[in-house]
């Protein structure tokens, strides 16, 4: 089986890891880490799950996550397939909450990097005339080694936080009470549900994987990811269902069973309830985008 590239942890005397990423497909375990993480993906496609959002990703797709935030990009079934050729590229940096030390809490001139930090907790997706800058910035960092990655790091850092191009992420509610020894229970369901969400999913089949009755389940899953089990399950299928309509020129109703709902009417309903327009609408409006 091909082996997706881990994250290594950073050297006791380095600063940060800048890291060009070229697997088969991207870390596809749900996880989160005490380190701040920036990443750009070049080549590659699928969902991401960050914190309780799941959202499309593609080429330039760019986040900065906080310390402690879940974060999953699993690529497309198809990166999985034992004669795949497709192949991911990313680039990824890390840095501890040390990186400024005691200086980051005490100096004013450092005020725009700790709000950045603190924004951080929810994730930040940057896009627009930042994400372009920050391209060729990132892909510079990797090549560099000593004082002058650090100073090209704090750059980057500075041109994102004074950027009116990010978006939070997560609800402004949404906080992780997953605990370090629970990253195996909730993987489990995260992994189930990106590899079977097509089919039907029964409760049981969820609680069982986390040892756990269906009620008991319930509770837990709604009090780390701040919604029901069966709300994740179509959000899972409405995100599928929005890269269907950006890449595939099929009919509503192939997305619609493609997706895993039942029956058209639902899939109506349901996605219009979360993205505001039906996906007739929805992928026309994208489409104009592209123009």
């Amino acid at each position: 089986m091909k082996q997706a590239l881990q994250k290594s942890r950073i050297p006791s005397n380095k600063a940060f890891v800048a890291r060009e990423l070229i697997a088969p497909y991207f870390d596809n375990h749900w996880h989160f880490h005490q380190e701040y993480q920036l990443f750009l993906v070049l080549e590659g496609r699928g969902t991401r799950f960050i914190g309780d959002q799941m959202k499309p990703f593609r080429e330039f797709d760019m986040v900065f996550t906080g310390p402690n935030l879940p974060h999953l990009w699993k690529n497309d079934a198809a990166y999985f397939e034992k004669d795949s050729q497709l192949k991911t590229h990313g680039i990824v940096v890390y840095f501890g909450a040390d990186l400024l030390g005691a200086a980051l809490k005490e100096k004013e001139e450092l005020e725009l990097i700790k709000n950045l930090f603190q924004r951080s907790l929810r994730g930040l997706e940057i896009s627009g005339a930042t994400n372009l800058k920050l391209r060729s910035k990132l892909k510079e960092l990797v090549g560099k080694s000593g004082f002058e990655s650090y100073l090209l790091l704090l750059e980057i850092l500075k041109t994102i936080a004074n950027s009116s191009d990010c978006q939070t992420i997560t609800q402004a509610e949404y906080t992780n009470n997953n605990k370090e020894s629970e990253k195996d229970r909730m993987r489990k369901v995260y992994e189930h549900v990106t590899e079977n969400f097509q089919k039907k999913i029964q409760l049981q089949e969820v609680a069982n994987l986390a040892n756990m009755t269906e009620s008991a389940f319930s509770r837990y899953f709604k009090s780390r990811m701040n919604k029901t089990f069966s709300e994740f399950l179509s959000d899972v299928r409405i995100s599928h269902a929005c890269k269907l309509l950006h890449e595939q020129d099929i009919n509503i109703s192939q997305v619609c069973y493609e997706s895993g709902f039942n029956t058209l009417s639902n899939f109506n309903k349901q996605f219009k309830e979360r993205m505001g327009v039906s996906p007739l609408v929805y992928r026309r409006d994208y489409q104009k985008t592209l123009e």
